[in-house]
């Protein structure tokens, strides 16, 4: 375990869509074929995150591991000794860290959050959880001392606020306890990605597609039946200027179609507009959509039908019992520096 570290994770708290596959999953399977040769790939579930915001706490562990199960049937290979897939409430330090950490960042940092801001809005009834979730979130990455954390451009600040409260801890105890994880921009650059992946609702396409749309219509589910989520592809909100015309701003929907083929069929998104821009027939597009969505739903389906899940279970046990060791050995660092151990 002396190679540089990667760091990545989903939110299992509902149903993976298709925007979450397109814009973790499958960039996930692409760092273990990319990189887990050079690198090992940390993997894990933020199960501790899922209830920042409303869950179904009786369903929650049951869909934690549905979750690990799509990890697989889209691609994860679990025989690869370079990755490493545990669920974070699996090992107390994260928590443990979160608590010490909390006191080495500032009301401020966290009050400026544009996550916590927006899904705040004005009820000031959310928890506490929410508005603490990147000092956790900085306690996943620096317990492993991961240099590369490939976030989206959502979770940009959270990135740079584990960034400095790595930097502060380090420079107040004249120490290097926690590695410092690469900026951003370099994170971007080093697996390759020039712009973020942000798949929009079929029915609003100005905003996110989300799990917990209002609107069911406005996301695909991978557990959706293949032949619904083509009605949904079908009856996606498109636009009135007659011709198709790649602008995320002026024509959202059908751009955001545009840019969930070239994803599915693995094309740059550049070659994608090239083909179809200045073309009139929408149904046409929404048709091709359409068709590698389905092929996909239905590929999914029949790997998580045949997975053996003891192989999976394994596979955590043995994850799981070698981070605790990891952490624990960098947690007691941090509390020898504050005064809590000799």
């Amino acid at each position: 375990m002396d190679k540089s570290i990667i760091l990545t994770g989903v939110r299992a708290n509902a149903d993976f869509t298709i925007g979450n596959y397109l814009g973790a999953i499958v960039p996930m399977v692409k760092l273990q074929k990319n990189f887990s040769k050079d690198h090992q790939i940390n993997i894990f579930v933020p199960d501790l995150h899922s209830f920042t915001t409303p869950v179904e706490h009786k369903d929650l562990y049951l869909q934690i591991i549905r979750s690990l199960k799509y990890y697989v049937a889209s691609g994860i290979d679990l025989t690869d000794d370079n990755v490493f897939i545990y669920r974070q409430s699996y090992i107390a330090s994260h928590s443990e860290l979160t608590v010490i950490l909390n006191n080495f960042t500032y009301f401020g940092e966290l009050s400026r959050m544009t996550q916590f801001k927006e899904k705040k809005g004005d009820d000031d009834n959310v928890s506490v959880g929410l508005f603490d979730y990147p000092v956790l979130m900085a306690s996943d990455i620096l317990l492993y001392g991961a240099h590369w954390v490939p976030v989206g451009d959502d979770q940009r600040q959270h990135l740079e606020l584990a960034r400095d409260i790595a930097l502060r801890v380090n420079n107040k105890f004249n120490s290097d306890i926690f590695v410092i994880p690469e900026e951003w921009s370099k994170q971007q650059e080093f697996i390759g990605r020039t712009d973020g992946i942000r798949i929009r609702s079929l029915t609003d396409p100005t905003k996110k597609m989300s799990k917990s749309d209002s609107d069911p219509n406005g996301s695909i589910l991978l557990s959706d039946d293949p032949s619904l989520a083509v009605k949904k592809i079908m009856s996606a909100t498109t636009d009135s200027n007659g011709k198709i015309e790649f602008d995320m701003e002026k024509n959202p929907g059908i751009s955001n179609l545009i840019h969930i083929l070239s994803l599915l069929i693995d094309e740059p998104l550049e070659m994608t507009i090239k083909n179809w821009n200045g073309k009139t027939n929408y149904l046409e597009l929404k048709q091709a959509v359409a068709d590698e969505i389905k092929i996909l739903l239905q590929h999914l389906k029949n790997n998580m039908s045949n997975m053996d899940e003891s192989e999976l279970m394994r596979k955590l046990e043995s994850s799981e019992y070698l981070m605790r060791d990891v952490a624990v050995q960098r947690l007691y660092k941090i509390q020898q520096a504050v005064g809590l151990r000799p």
